[in-house]
């Protein structure tokens, strides 16, 4: 089994890089990470209170959960667990650590990501994951979904 980390904003578009991973590797079976940066702040009360980590979950969309939702049943057998967390940090080496801490062995992201900040907080994850030694699997979802059943692909803008 192996663990993936997706690079997200929350769109539906950043699950096509799940389905993608998924039919690209149908012998693998993964337990997939959705995350998203932020910059730890520089307030002391912001620190202490973690005021901010409760306020983030509210900016994933029920719609966004109900698309996970619709891959676990979907690809039962290939995904162990789906779940969504947030790195906070900016350097390196704390990045290193959030990724030791989850057991990831690869990175999946979308080649036309665009990173799309959620608060004035949000960093771009691209400055991380390009300096980590891990194996990446690099998708283009639009490409592959074109192809796809259009039922399949309902609801969502493709990156052009």
């Amino acid at each position: 089994m192996k663990t993936a980390l997706i690079t997200t904003d929350f769109r539906i578009a950043s699950t096509e890089v799940l389905e993608t991973l998924l039919l690209e590797h149908p012998e693998e079976t993964f337990r997939v990470i959705f995350f998203h940066a932020f910059k730890l702040s520089d307030s002391i009360s912001d620190l202490l209170l973690l005021t901010r980590r409760s306020r983030d979950y509210e900016v994933v969309s029920d719609i966004f959960y109900e698309r996970l939702n619709k891959y676990k049943a979907d690809y039962s057998q290939q995904l162990h667990s789906i779940g969504i967390e947030y790195f906070y940090g900016s350097t390196v080496a704390a990045f290193k650590n959030f990724m030791e801490a989850r057991s990831v062995d690869c990175i999946a992201h979308d080649a036309c990501y665009k990173f799309n900040p959620l608060s004035k907080h949000s960093i771009d994850p691209k400055y991380l994951i390009d300096r980590v030694s891990c194996e990446m699997l690099v998708f283009d979802a639009s490409i592959s979904t074109k192809n796809r059943n259009p039922s399949t692909i309902e609801n969502h803008q493709l990156c052009y």
